[in-house]
Order: structure tokens, then C-alpha cells, then sequence
């Protein structure tokens, strides 16, 4: 017997036959996002919310066909989203909560920047990323200035960022700072500002971000009320002059977009605009050194080969190394309560 023949695994020993419903599951994982695409159109789980519980209501409601609106809840329901009783639909908790428009903690808009371009281009291209190790996606892909992808993440992503940000505030700031100046890179929707705004009624937030994009970030700071402690730079996160004396920069949801030296070349400028005992934070997907656990946090290195040229989800290790190299004395990981995927890593500014 063969060495390579004896380290095989014996099949015999394996308690059920191999079995194809893994490849079957994501071979047709698309059709699964396409219908609650076209659910979240229709304004579906709103309706069912509203009391139209039947398909003849449902059709009349959302002004489709019965029959396609039968095969579409039924559909829903055997993956997940509703349940039926006899010819009644209804929401499921998580439905009710995430998908009803009516409700104060809805996500539906997410899906319109999931499901777009350029996140649906970038995966129809995965076999040349995989050979380039970077998007395939023309120039820049979404990191080109000015990329309308990232108005369209403001607005679809700002429910969620919403929920998200709550949590955030009393992990860097427990206390409530007598003075707390903000600088929020690549700010976005704004949400993770204004809600260090709103723990804090002495923080001032200056945002950073494309013009298109700050644009969104005001009004949402407007209609948090707190548009008197808001002020904005327009431009790049990597050229333009922000000025210094910061107790707290935020670069949530931005270094993985860049390989590490860019990150770094990034970090010495943010360390230099800090106050001595000021902190860098980063929300970030942080995968275990095995990167391949947890699997959400994990997979989102994916995304990012698919989406940019150098992008990653990077492990707390590689975050040290990157603070480090760029000036920060030490840096932690600090988990977030449930449901998020993502993990605070802040990096602290020290006297010499």
C-alpha cells in the first residue's frame, strides 16, 4: 500500500452517502435574492404587515397577478421569510422586524446596494479577479472618485448603519468628553458621527467624504438635529488637508478597501492629526488568523478581491502591524453585541 493510499479517508467509515444539496443550494443561491428583490418592489412583507394575508389580497394590494403572487409567497415561504395557515401568509419575527417598511428597525433598502452595480458586476467576473488577485471591474471599480456607488451606499446602507452605530458611542467614549473633536473618514451616510454627536453633546463631527456623498451626510445630520456641531471636507480620505487636533478619527468601513501599505501611508496621517491620547477607530470585518472563521466576517475577503484592486478582510494581527508601522503605541479589538459581524479595532495615540 501507497503512503498517498493510506492517508486517504476510508469512505466506508462516513455515516451518510455524499450527497450533490450543497452544490444545488449555491448553484441556485441567486434565484433566492432575485425574489426578495422583486418581494421588496412589490412592497410585500409591508402588505402582509397591513393585514392582506391572502394571494387575491396580495395581488390587489401590490398590483400584481394572483397567481404570481401565490408562487412568490409560497417561494418565500418555503426559504424562510413568511409561513402560511391554509391560504393565509404571514411574517415571520425577523420579517416583521427587518423587512416591513412600517417598522423603525427596517433594512430593506439594503439590498438595493447588494444588489447592484457595481457588487452584481463584480461577482460575474470572479474567475478573472481570481487570476488578476483584484477586481476585474474597469479602472478603479467603486474606488474611483466620485463613484455614484458610494451615494447609493449612503442612502441604501444608512438604516442598518443606524442600528449598528447605537452601540458604538459608550465603547469610545464611556464618559461623555468635556471636549470631543471628530474627524469621520469616508463618512458616508454620516450615521457613526452623528451618533457620537448624539451620546455626546459636546462632540463636534467633521466629515469627510466625496461632495456627492456629503450630501446625504448632512441631511442626516440635519434631521438628527445635530447640524449646529456638523461640518464637512470635501475630497480624498488621502489628499485632502484635514487639518489636526482631533481626540477621535473614525475610518469605519474603509481600510479594507486598500492593500496594507496604502493603509499605512493613510494611518501616519491620521496619527499625526491626532490629540496625544487621541484614538483611531475602525469598524471592520475581522476574520480569525484562519481566515475562514467566522464565516460572515471571513467571507467578506471575497467582496473585496472581486470589488478592488487590493482590498481584504484583515486579521487583528495584520491591523496591529499596520497601526504600528504608522506611529500607534497599541491597538485593541473590541467585540459588538449581536447581530453585527464586525469588530472595533481602536488605536491609541501615546506620548512619545
Amino acid at each position: 500500500m501507497t503512503e498517498s493510499t493510506e492517508k486517504r479517508p476510508n469512505s466506508s467509515h462516513r455515516s451518510t452517502p455524499p450527497s450533490p444539496k450543497l452544490f444545488f443550494e449555491v448553484a441556485r443561491g441567486y434565484q433566492r435574492t432575485a425574489v426578495l428583490k422583486a418581494a421588496l418592489d412589490l412592497d410585500l412583507f409591508t402588505a402582509i404587515g397591513e393585514g392582506h394575508q391572502t394571494a387575491n389580497q396580495l395581488a390587489r394590494r401590490c398590483e400584481a397577478s394572483e397567481r404570481g403572487m401565490r408562487i412568490l409567497c409560497d417561494y418565500l415561504t418555503i426559504i424562510g421569510f413568511l409561513t402560511k395557515e391554509g391560504e393565509r401568509y404571514h411574517l415571520t419575527p425577523e420579517s416583521s422586524a427587518f423587512l416591513d417598511r412600517r417598522s423603525p428597525t427596517c433594512i430593506a433598502s439594503v439590498l438595493d446596494f447588494l444588489y447592484a452595480p457595481p457588487m452584481t458586476d463584480g461577482f460575474k467576473t470572479v474567475t478573472e479577479a481570481v487570476r488578476r488577485g483584484g477586481t476585474a471591474l474597469p479602472e478603479e471599480g467603486p474606488l474611483a472618485p466620485e463613484h455614484p456607488a458610494w451615494v447609493n451606499f449612503a442612502r441604501a446602507m444608512q438604516p442598518m448603519a443606524a442600528l449598528m452605530a447605537r452601540s458604538i458611542p459608550p465603547l469610545i467614549d464611556p464618559h461623555r468628553a468635556p471636549r470631543l473633536k471628530v474627524l469621520d473618514i469616508a463618512a458616508g451616510h454620516g450615521e457613526y458621527g452623528i451618533a457620537l454627536a448624539r451620546h455626546n453633546p459636546a462632540a463636534e463631527i467633521v466629515a469627510l467624504d466625496w461632495p456627492n456623498v456629503l450630501r446625504v451626510a448632512v441631511e442626516n445630520a440635519e434631521k438628527a438635529g445635530i447640524g449646529d456641531r456638523y461640518r464637512t471636507i470635501a475630497g480624498s480620505a488621502f489628499d485632502a488637508d484635514w487639518g489636526s487636533g482631533y481626540d477621535v478619527v473614525l475610518l469605519n468601513n474603509f481600510l479594507h478597501h486598500f492593500d496594507p501599505p496604502t493603509c499605512e501611508r493613510l494611518l501616519r496621517k491620521v496619527h499625526a492629526a491626532l490629540v496625544v491620547d487621541g484614538r483611531a477607530v475602525a469598524l471592520e470585518f475581522v476574520p480569525n488568523e484562519d481566515r475562514v472563521t467566522p464565516p460572515e466576517t471571513a467571507a467578506f475577503s471575497m467582496i473585496m478581491l472581486v470589488t478592488t484592486p487590493r482590498g481584504d478582510a484583515y486579521t487583528f494581527a495584520q491591523y496591529q502591524e499596520m497601526f504600528h508601522n504608522a506611529g500607534f503605541s497599541r491597538t485593541e479589538l473590541v467585540t459588538l453585541p449581536p447581530p453585527s459581524a464586525q469588530q472595533l479595532v481602536i488605536s491609541h495615540k501615546e506620548a512619545e
